[in-house]
């Protein structure tokens, strides 16, 4: 659960940085909001966050 909320938040601030630098418009923005959630709720989602969850584990394994 702490992954995939600190993954939102920076999804939403990253969101956020390109709205306000004008490289990403409010209109296409919401429709990408818009896509993310109808696309949780799609029978795909449990393989994405699957994949996503190996991703973080995979960092999180990492030692320099």
């Amino acid at each position: 659960m702490a992954i995939s909320l600190s993954v939102v938040v920076l999804l939403a601030v990253i969101m956020v940085v390109l709205i306000r630098g004008k490289s990403l418009k409010p209109g296409p923005a919401v429709v990408a909001v818009l896509f993310g959630f109808f696309l949780a709720s799609s029978g795909i989602a449990p393989s994405i966050n699957r994949f996503l969850n190996s991703i973080a584990d995979t960092i999180n394994g990492i030692s320099l």
